[in-house]
């Protein structure tokens, strides 16, 4: 599923259509047609995904393609293993200074008061989450790699920009109707900003 924010960012930060365009993680390939649509030329992957349009192959086993001109990681790269040999794959496909636009879930910055906000929405609509909130921030920060960590690798071949932090939850399980709702409680400090964007430009090899 690509949620209609997420799009408007990743287009407002790549290079003009028809750059040629590396999807991470690419799911159900919708983001990918989407930018397609638009006359990106676009090559996704993803090891699980089973759509016709999306090339089902781990980053680190990314055949040899022309450079491209820019890649998208949304929600993705937190997954991905190993990761500092698909790291330094995704650095050898990418052109000098080819924007990575890394769209992310901080599990560093998810607490008590947001697991708890997560699960209630979750079983409203439901879900059958047993989890305690407690419980469910240690199983997240335990299961994905830490922004900090992503940014230490992603150094060794990228200048790193600073990361942009807000809403996030909306988009996990949920639907596009919480975004309002999580945004009034971010600027109200009652919920933290789990999402993070980060763009990092490919240094000279």
């Amino acid at each position: 599923m690509s949620f209609a924010e997420v799009e408007a960012w990743v287009r407002a930060n790549l290079p003009p259509a028809p750059a040629r365009v590396l999807e991470v993680g690419a799911g159900d390939g919708s983001l990918a047609r989407g930018l397609r649509d638009r006359g990106y030329r676009v090559v996704a992957i993803d090891p699980k995904s089973d759509s016709d349009d999306v090339m089902p192959v781990a980053l680190e086993a990314l055949p040899d393609i022309d450079l491209f001109d820019a890649a998208v990681a949304v929600v993705s790269l937190h997954h991905v293993e190993p990761l500092e040999g698909s790291v330094d794959r995704l650095a050898a496909v990418m052109a000098e200074g080819a924007p990575l636009l890394l769209d992310e879930f901080d599990a560093a910055a998810l607490d008590e008061r947001a697991a708890a906000w997560w699960l209630e929405q979750r079983r409203a609509r439901g879900g059958d989450e047993l989890e305690t909130p407690a419980e469910l921030v240690a199983t997240m920060r335990a299961k994905v790699h830490s922004i900090d960590l992503l940014v230490d690798v992603l150094a060794r071949h990228y200048d790193v920009g600073e990361a942009q932090r807000g809403t996030y939850l909306y988009r996990w399980k949920l639907d596009e109707s919480l975004r309002p709702v999580e945004e009034q409680l971010l600027a109200a400090g009652e919920l933290p900003p789990t999402g993070v964007r980060i763009i990092a430009r490919r240094r000279a090899r």
